[in-house]
């Protein structure tokens, strides 16, 4: 790595490294020096920094250079800028709280992917391609052409080549499957799922005034025979599945589930909504429902589970045009359209391979924590060793609410399986997820703390008064 040299400035030390040829990219080095220097006390708080053009002068690099140095810095925390006085090295940051959130379903941190880069160069393509007053106009809803494309490309592993005019582009999987509830029912209707699903299709159910009826389900997932007579008895508007790393159970649905699921819409004419966000993390997935009934799946696909939250793009593929129409109403209705930015960007990474990548990296991130998980949790691990999230059924002498409460007292937020009940019956069971937190070693320990609490009594617990 870089050497430093400590130089008198004023009575202010600064620092000055040693760029290496070898060394990865220029400003990742000054970031990494400058840590360093304040990690062995060369720096301490309260240090000013020279101005960038100095420093840019001083090492023989351009200012761009130094001006992502110093913003790496600041985003670890290590500067502060007090205006026109200049860049100070900065105290130390108080964490105010040591909750440790296991309960949000997002991507892990790739390992050895600098995504501040990936950003950067990725808007920064997408704005020397565009016009930026494209990038900030209205835009028609479902995509540009280019837009579709790009989700036709990244629905190519799960279909093969598509018709890119069959898919249409959102603003996130809550938005489609929003409009695909408004497109296929009325107030009143039955919508089908699992005993337990995704809570969102709770909340858009309620707030539309449709009635959300459980289908009981088994380990390979929903009951063929079970659906067929819910489709008789309720007249249902839409059947909702995630057969792929289901949220929250974990659990992927075989090949054959899924053709008899899929032959029975077809026979009792019903749609189903295909909720699929893990498919390309998981290990050799069977073929998605919407392969074995192509005409009665509305299929989604979105990149905020397997990218990055901020990511608030979907592609839902619809095959049947008149059908499309219907949902491009729905969703005009509550979303015009996508961000352009954010589209943009989107399309930018999938047509130039930043994110394949980059989902590359997070796959092997999150294979990575679930045998972390596999190791911590011992004989209660039940996870697929892919995806998000870990499925944990509880010991007899929890339940899954209170162990959620018992696990806030003790600084971990973990989702309890109430949060995921279709009806009244519910599993006892909490989903922990692992990619919300950054570093790994804070997984580890909030793993650890975890599986502590899971072996002790809530006895212990409920006499506590502060």
């Amino acid at each position: 790595m870089s050497q430093l040299q400590t130089v008198q400035d004023d009575n202010v030390p600064i620092w000055l490294p040693r760029l290496a040829a070898q060394g990865g990219p220029r400003f990742l080095q000054i970031a990494d020096a400058l840590q360093a220097a304040v990690a062995d006390g060369s720096l301490k708080p309260g240090h000013r920094l020279p101005p960038q053009r100095q420093l840019a002068a001083q090492l023989e690099v351009d200012l761009t250079t130094i001006t992502r140095a110093y913003d790496e810095a600041r985003r670890r925390n290590l500067l502060e800028g007090r205006g026109a006085r200049g860049t100070y090295v900065a105290a130390p940051k108080v964490e105010l709280t040591a909750i440790i959130d296991l309960s949000m379903n997002t991507p892990p941190p790739p390992d050895g992917v600098d995504f501040d880069d990936l950003l950067k160069q990725g808007l920064s393509q997408v704005l020397m391609r565009a016009d930026s007053e494209l990038l900030m106009t209205y835009h028609l809803a479902g995509g540009s052409d280019s837009d579709r494309k790009a989700g036709a490309q990244w629905l190519e592993p799960m279909f093969g080549a598509l018709d890119s005019r069959q898919v249409i582009v959102c603003p996130g999987a809550q938005a489609a499957i929003a409009a695909a509830i408004l497109a296929l029912t009325q107030p009143g209707d039955a919508i089908l799922a699992e005993p337990t699903t995704y809570p969102g299709l709770r909340t858009a159910a309620i707030q539309f005034g449709r009635r959300l009826i459980a289908v009981p389900a088994d380990q390979h997932g929903m009951l063929p025979e079970m659906l067929e007579a819910a489709c008789r008895q309720h007249q249902p508007g839409l059947v909702f599945l995630n057969p792929t790393l289901q949220n929250p159970t974990a659990l992927t649905m075989p090949q054959r589930r899924r053709q008899e699921l899929a032959a029975i819409a077809t026979r009792c004419n019903v749609r189903i909504v295909e909720d699929d966000p893990y498919w390309l993390l998981a290990d050799a997935p069977p073929p998605p429902i919407a392969r074995f009934a192509p005409e009665q799946v509305y299929y989604i696909s979105t990149l905020s589970k397997c990218l990055t939250p901020g990511l608030r793009v979907a592609f839902v593929l619809i095959r049947d045009p008149h059908e499309r129409g219907r949902f491009l109403a729905a969703l005009r209705s509550f979303a015009l359209m996508v961000a352009p930015l954010t589209a943009a960007l989107a399309t930018q990474w999938i047509l130039d391979g930043s994110a394949g990548g980059l989902m590359e990296g997070i796959r092997n991130e999150a294979r990575l924590r679930h045998r972390m998980a596999r190791d911590i949790l011992a004989g209660r691990y039940s996870g697929a060793g892919d995806g998000l999230h870990v499925w944990l059924e509880l010991p007899a002498y929890w339940n899954s609410s209170q162990l959620a409460h018992a696990a806030d007292r003790e600084g971990i937020a973990v989702t309890p399986a109430e949060a995921f009940a279709t009806g009244s019956a519910s599993v006892n069971a909490i989903r922990i997820s692992l990619g919300s937190i950054k570093d790994r070693g804070r997984l580890q320990a909030g793993l650890q703390r975890l599986s502590q609490l899971l072996a002790r009594r809530p006895e212990a617990f409920s006499n506590a008064v502060v």
